[in-house]
């Protein structure tokens, strides 16, 4: 009987302390107490990658305990330990690490032409062949109210290098939820899957600022980086004489490695405020763009992190306007250089997650890298209510 009893405490113990446990964090800043969105949060004991969401919180659920790191390239970077997260929301403060007095840094070399070099060397060390399971989300509003609304978790393989990557999709789980005016091109609806890892893979993006004529278009600055004596950041802005609508860009990237950490740009209410309205059937006037991609250097890998998109503008039609705004998350939460195996007929080939059939088994979103906020919950109990 007693060899019994020993059995099972062996068991319950096994179980009791192999047990997940969830887990949430609350970034804020030190100073303003205001939350920190788009922290990026890695559990170091199983390589997950998550991000803060508007409200600065991550929820994660976790086997044993793991230190956890925490980076902004705004705040200095932390570590914790998640068994010293005893509540329900455990806040963390960050310390900001901006200086609007660092060093403006003067080259010989135009800076666009450094640019160019460091974009160059970016793309070329971006790992691959390598496999991202990402997390991706889309909200969409009409004329002010949420309309549409998906989300998936994905797997993303890469192969390729140089200007040449190809990825290849296998969509485990998704939800779609709305329905979008026939009048709205579903060209809108944000990602187009098929190609956007290229996009971020060959810093698509930044091509504005890296043709010949944007030097006569752009101010471009770099600065030194007090957070980190390896980074730099590099700041450019549309001069004064613009007539266009041109985004104000940041680039922090690593002066030793050669590689682009973090890439950022809007359109500065200075630049809407110049720009003529236009009134022709079937043009867009743009009065909001955000965009944000993060890259992680990991030992020998360099890959993508998270993107960001947000878009607002005004569709104009023959005897209307309709103003759509579309907004996009897109979340790295693990990383491989393993390849998957796949059939053919199992490759996702569309070029969103729209119209595509709803595949849940599991609430995959609960553990997806982005926490809802509980704005965003409500918008999408409404959404999907009305869907039925």
């Amino acid at each position: 009987m007693k060899k019994i009893y020993h059995v099972f405490l062996l068991i319950f113990g096994f179980f009791g302390f192999s047990q997940t446990t969830e887990k949430s964090i609350i970034l804020k800043d030190a100073v303003s107490n205001l939350p920190v969105e788009y922290a990026t949060v890695l559990i170091l004991k199983t390589k997950q990658t998550l991000l803060s969401n508007a409200e600065g919180k991550i929820t994660f659920e976790l086997n044993g305990t793991s230190n956890i790191q925490v980076t902004h390239s705004s705040y200095h970077s932390v570590i914790v330990r998640s068994s010293a997260l005893h509540k329900t929301d455990n806040i963390i403060y960050l310390k900001s690490n901006i200086n609007d007095l660092d060093e403006i840094i003067v080259t010989k070399q135009h800076p666009q032409k450094i640019l160019k070099s460091i974009v160059e060397n970016s793309i070329k060390k971006l790992t691959s062949p390598s496999r991202l399971k990402v997390y991706a989300r889309e909200f969409f509003k009409q004329d002010g109210t949420h309309t549409y609304y998906n989300d998936g978790l994905l797997n993303f393989q890469l192969t390729g290098k140089n200007n040449k990557f190809k990825s290849t999709i296998l969509v485990e789980q998704n939800r779609s939820y709305g329905l979008i005016n026939d009048e709205i091109s579903s060209e809108v609806l944000g990602y187009n899957l098929n190609d956007i890892m290229q996009n971020y893979y060959n810093f698509k993006y930044l091509l504005p600022i890296l043709e010949p004529k944007a030097i006569k278009q752009y101010d471009y600055v770099i600065k030194g980086y007090t957070a980190n004596a390896d980074y730099n950041v590099m700041l450019v802005t549309p001069l004064d004489n613009s007539k266009e609508i041109r985004d104000d860009f940041k680039i922090i990237y690593d002066n030793k490695k050669k590689v682009i950490v973090e890439v950022s740009s809007s359109i500065s209410p200075a630049t809407l405020a110049n720009t003529k309205e236009k009134k022709i059937v079937g043009s867009k006037n743009i009065y909001k763009s955000i965009f944000k991609t993060i890259y992680r250097v990991e030992d020998l890998n360099y890959y993508l992190v998270s993107s960001q998109e947000e878009i607002g503008f005004e569709h104009i039609f023959r005897d209307k306007k309709i103003d759509i705004e579309v907004r996009n998350y897109f979340v790295t939460t693990f990383f491989s250089t393993q390849n998957f195996v796949y059939k053919e007929n199992e490759v996702f080939k569309d070029k969103t997650l729209y119209n595509k059939k709803n595949s849940i088994l599991t609430n995959y979103w609960n553990n997806s890298g982005l926490t809802s906020t509980e704005e965003e919950e409500k918008i999408i109990e409404v959404i999907a209510a009305k869907s039925y």
